[in-house]
């Protein structure tokens, strides 16, 4: 299946050159990098690799409000005008392994989301502090307490999605950003019916950069949770709907 990998970068000029061959690797992939004006050069960088693979990689320089969120619709809505049959999200940092993607692509076979998700097996994250280990696993216990979803990892950033799953979910309605936009585009999904899956992965702290998550970003993920569960779609019936665990 032809696939295409979103990459949103902001200052991850050192890690991009060593992500983007390995994303390569597998010859049905494609690279779309999604640049928020990083000043430390990295939409130059990024251009560089798209001369380097001619037809591979391709480059969207965003301007206006910064964010996650904002970098992955626009990633998403020029995905959608490709001719990709599934649409990976994916770190630029090196802490998601892109050989994860041979089981997330397996599993989208029969799935319309698949989670690459660091908590399936136990805990699966290195390098991170205790403190840090501790609020994401608390996160997201408490965001599956709070919304009802059957998923582990809430807030993974590896996602495969189906071609026909992403036009059901709107993207462009989402106006979160950080942590808040991967669980509202997650409950969206699951509220539309779509089938979800999780595919074990170790998650690696990032090598280089500085981490991007501030207070404003702890307190709307915070808040997410409960103006998902006072939608009106949230409150139907979710019986019998169950995430199935995809092992590589």
């Amino acid at each position: 299946m032809s696939v295409l990998v979103i990459i949103p970068t902001f200052n991850e000029r050192d890690s991009l050159p060593a992500l983007v061959p390995l994303v390569l690797a597998r010859p049905e992939t494609r690279v779309l990098v999604v640049d928020d004006e990083s000043p430390d050069g990295t939409g130059q960088v990024a251009d560089e690799l798209a001369r380097r693979h001619q037809g591979r990689v391709d480059v969207l320089h965003r301007s206006g409000p910064r964010g996650l969120g904002h970098a992955y619709v626009a990633g998403i809505r020029t995905a959608l005008e490709s001719d990709a049959e599934l649409i990976c999200q994916m770190d630029a940092d090196l802490s998601h392994d892109p050989q994860y993607l041979t089981p997330m692509i397996a599993a989208a076979a029969t799935n319309d989301l698949v989670i690459g998700s660091r908590y399936l097996n136990g805990v699966s994250v290195v390098n991170w502090p205790l403190r840090r280990l501790f609020l994401s696993a608390a996160a997201n216990r408490y965001i599956r307490l709070v919304t009802g979803l059957p998923v582990q990892d809430c807030t993974s950033g590896y996602r495969c999605w189906r071609r026909e799953a992403l036009e059901q979910v709107h993207m462009e309605r989402i106006r979160s950003q950080g942590y808040a936009f991967l669980v509202e585009s997650l409950h969206t999904a699951w509220v539309a019916g779509c089938r979800l899956a999780e595919v074990p992965i170790i998650f690696v702290e990032r090598r280089q950069g500085a981490s991007k998550l501030s207070s404003s970003t702890l307190f709307e993920s915070a808040l997410m949770p409960w103006r998902l569960r006072l939608r009106p779609s949230a409150r139907e019936t979710r019986a019998g709907r169950r995430v199935q665990g995809a092992r590589a």
